[in-house]
């Protein structure tokens, strides 16, 4: 047990430091200020999804990202604050990581990133008001603010670190990811793992809105 937690820690930190210096260089090269805390939450963000299984979600489908309008319809009728909370962010999340690494396949959908920036930016909105409510949120109130007026600039620091990792060619990665699924090809894992993508076990996968 020991030896896979501490496995564990290993693979999350190697993660964290592939997008760390990534991000840094992108946040200087798009001219963006921006408090090291929120810099940090984009840094964790591409950690936490880049396992595919934060990402998709279960369905009879097979996995699948949850429409953003689904995700904003969970947090108006959320019994809780700490609920809508969840939702909130999950719903920013969301529309950040497929704004900023995803944005090309977006211009073929019915939906284009515009929309993702508008409710990326309206969720971490609400979202750094309704922290303030809850103290085990509310220090990360103005990182959820800054978040939301600058959605769109965080945009283009994603669209950076995607084209020096080759994480927007989703295509591509969609195609490795369903090589690994429907084969376990070692190779097809390596390069998802290169990628900074952790491969879980599941169907194949689909983009929704």
């Amino acid at each position: 047990m020991g030896t896979h937690a501490g496995s564990q820690l290993v693979v999350e930190a190697s993660v964290a430091d592939f997008f760390q210096g990534l991000v840094n260089e992108a946040v200087e090269n798009q001219h963006l200020e921006a408090s090291a805390e929120s810099v940090c939450y984009l840094i964790n963000l591409l950690s936490t999804f880049a396992s595919s299984e934060a990402l998709f979600e279960a369905s009879p489908d097979g996995p699948t990202i949850q429409p953003l309008a689904l995700l904003y319809g969970e947090a108006m009728e959320a019994p809780s604050i700490e609920k809508r909370n969840h939702a909130l962010k999950r719903l920013g999340d969301v529309a950040l990581f497929i704004s900023g690494i995803f944005s090309d396949s977006l211009n073929r959908k019915v939906v284009d990133v515009d929309y993702y920036i508008t409710m990326g930016g309206l969720a971490y909105g609400c979202l750094s008001s309704t922290s303030r409510q809850l103290a085990r949120w509310h220090a990360f109130s103005e990182v959820f603010g800054e978040l939301g007026t600058k959605f769109a600039r965080f945009v283009d620091v994603l669209n950076e670190v995607g084209d020096q990792t080759g994480l927007r060619n989703d295509h591509d990665i969609m195609r490795l990811y369903e090589i690994w699924q429907r084969t376990g090809s070692r190779r097809a894992r390596g390069q998802l793992q290169r990628l900074g993508i952790i491969p879980v076990t599941g169907s194949a996968v689909g983009l929704k809105h």
